[in-house]
């Protein structure tokens, strides 16, 4: 009679053979979980690898071409700065000649703030269309100054009242021009705004007419 193992029957002289079962969770193991265990070993791999000094934080070392094309983009970055910089000194240049003719001509567009508006024109205009004894201020103290330097005492003398004479007259001349002004503006522009429009003609008029910024644009006599 022939004994059978669990296995069948064996050859003569030979036993069973050990069977190895293989374990159903190995079997039945989903491949998501596997592409995930992957996943997060290349991940702690990446984590040990040493950063460089110009790679943005937590993203890999850039190759030697990576980091020379950002040196380069560093340096065009610079250039464009300058450039701009350079663009920027010109316009400014270009505006200041604007400004420099707009004060010859009187264009209101490229003016300086402080001489824009039809109120500071019309005071320039009023202005310019007197006479104004506070325009010869600097040629009379030439004068003066002149005729007291001299070792006469009649002249000097001459010289202090002439001083006297000048100052009141201009004060005097000024305190008109301010008021006449001042009523003219309250007529012709009520609703704008009208502060520091006199003391900015009475400013104007003490410079000589030919060295006034801006250029007269009316006549003497001529009303603005």
């Amino acid at each position: 009679m022939q004994t059978r193992g669990v296995a069948g029957s064996f050859p003569p002289g030979l036993g069973p053979r050990p069977v190895h079962p293989v374990p159903l969770g190995f079997v039945f193991r989903s491949r998501a979980k596997e592409e995930k265990a992957h996943a997060d070993k290349a991940t702690v791999t990446d984590s040990t690898q040493t950063r460089h000094p110009e790679a943005p934080k937590g993203r890999p070392t850039p190759k030697r071409s990576q980091a020379q094309t950002q040196r380069r983009s560093v340096a065009n970055t610079s250039m464009t700065r300058k450039e701009a910089a350079k663009r920027q000194r010109d316009e400014r240049r270009a505006a200041m000649e604007r400004q420099r003719q707009a004060l010859a001509s009187g264009d209101e567009r490229y003016l300086p703030a402080r001489d824009k508006g039809p109120v500071r024109r019309f005071a320039r205009d009023y202005v310019d269309s007197r006479f104004n004894i506070a325009e010869y201020f600097l040629p009379m103290a030439v004068v003066i100054l002149v005729l007291s330097m001299i070792q006469v005492p009649q002249l000097q003398n001459v010289a202090l009242l002439l001083w006297l004479v000048v100052i009141v007259m201009i004060v005097l001349d000024s305190l008109v021009t301010g008021f006449r002004l001042k009523k003219r503006l309250a007529e012709r522009f009520p609703d704008d705004k009208r502060r520091g429009a006199v003391a900015y003609a009475l400013m104007r008029s003490l410079q000589m007419r030919r060295l006034r910024l801006p250029k007269p644009q009316v006549k003497r006599g001529e009303r603005p």
